[in-house]
């Protein structure tokens, strides 16, 4: 039974045949077939999750000059706002704690155990940040 065994193994190696790997790239740039260049662009595209964006950063979503005169007064109402809180939790202030609305911009100042809170909610879109100014109440 064992030789019956033996000579199938036997029979079996000799029938089996080995044949060499070759890597042949497929990408053209790294020496693959210049023909799967169109193939490869196409499959690369239809993955593609991101949107072309314009590379000038001077492109505005509201390009006309009453958005932007509005855009730049908010933005330095806020920046006087964030100077006077500052001035208040580290001297020479004068905000107290309440709520004040600039535009779309609803501000709460209170005053908690951790520091100062400032709850921002833009009533626009919605969005809603806190920031803690730490010190003692």
């Amino acid at each position: 039974m064992k030789k019956i065994l033996f000579l199938i193994i036997l029979l079996g190696f000799s029938y089996l045949k080995a044949q060499q790997f070759v890597y042949k790239p497929i990408n053209p740039a790294f020496g693959g077939d210049t023909f799967n260049y169109q193939w490869l662009l196409s499959s690369a595209t239809a993955q593609n999750q991101f949107s072309a964006k314009s590379n000038s950063s001077f492109n505005f979503p509201n390009s006309n000059s009453l958005s932007s005169f509005t855009d730049s007064m908010n933005r330095q109402i806020l920046s006087q706002l964030s100077q006077k809180l500052f001035g208040d939790q580290f001297g020479s202030g004068d905000l107290k704690a309440g709520t004040y609305v600039f535009g779309s911009m609803y501000l709460e100042v209170t005053q908690t155990g951790q520091g100062l809170l400032i709850s921002i909610l833009n009533t626009d879109t919605g969005e809603q940040s806190q920031i803690v100014i730490p010190g003692g109440s």
